[in-house]
C-alpha cells in the first residue's frame, strides 16, 4: 500500500483519491435521518413537530396534495470564498429534505395550521369527521 501511495503523490493526486467511494460511507445508514417527527393525538386533532435544524422559516415549504402533508426544506450551496477551489471529500450535509404524511382527502389547506419556533415546525392536523350514513334513497312519502 505504501508504494501505491508514493506513486500516486507523485502524479500531483491527492492522497485521499486512493479511497473508494464507499470507504467514508457509514455501515448502517438511517433512512429517515432528516425531518424526525413526534406524532401526538388529541381528541380533536394530530400534532405533529418536525425537526428542521439548520433551516429558517423561509427555507421551509408545506403543501397539500392528493392526500399528502409534504415538507421540504431547501437551503441554497454557498459560493467558493476568496476565489479558493475546493471539493468534498464526502459531504453528508444535504441542501435540501423533504418527508410526506398520509393525512387523507378530506382535509383542505385552510384546516391545516403551521408554526415554526426554533427549528421545530409545529403543525395541527384535524381529525377528518367521521361520515355520516346518509343512504342514495329517496324517501317516499
Amino acid at each position: 500500500m505504501k508504494n501505491y501511495l508514493q506513486k500516486r503523490n507523485n502524479t500531483g493526486m491527492s492522497l485521499f483519491d486512493v479511497f473508494d467511494d464507499d470507504f467514508f460511507k457509514p455501515m448502517f445508514l438511517d433512512e429517515q435521518q432528516d425531518l424526525k417527527t413526534n406524532i401526538k393525538e388529541t381528541d380533536t386533532d394530530y400534532e405533529l413537530e418536525v425537526e428542521t435544524p439548520g433551516y429558517k422559516k423561509d427555507q421551509i415549504k408545506v403543501s397539500l396534495e392528493n392526500g399528502y402533508l409534504t415538507v421540504s426544506c431547501y437551503k441554497e450551496q454557498k459560493e467558493e470564498e476568496n476565489g479558493k477551489h475546493s471539493r468534498y471529500l464526502r459531504k453528508e450535509i444535504s441542501e435540501s429534505c423533504q418527508r410526506s404524511y398520509y393525512v387523507g382527502n378530506d382535509l383542505t389547506q385552510d384546516q391545516i395550521k403551521a408554526k415554526y419556533d426554533n427549528g421545530i415546525l409545529s403543525l395541527t392536523v384535524p381529525k377528518s369527521a367521521p361520515k355520516s350514513s346518509q343512504s342514495n334513497f329517496i324517501e317516499i312519502e
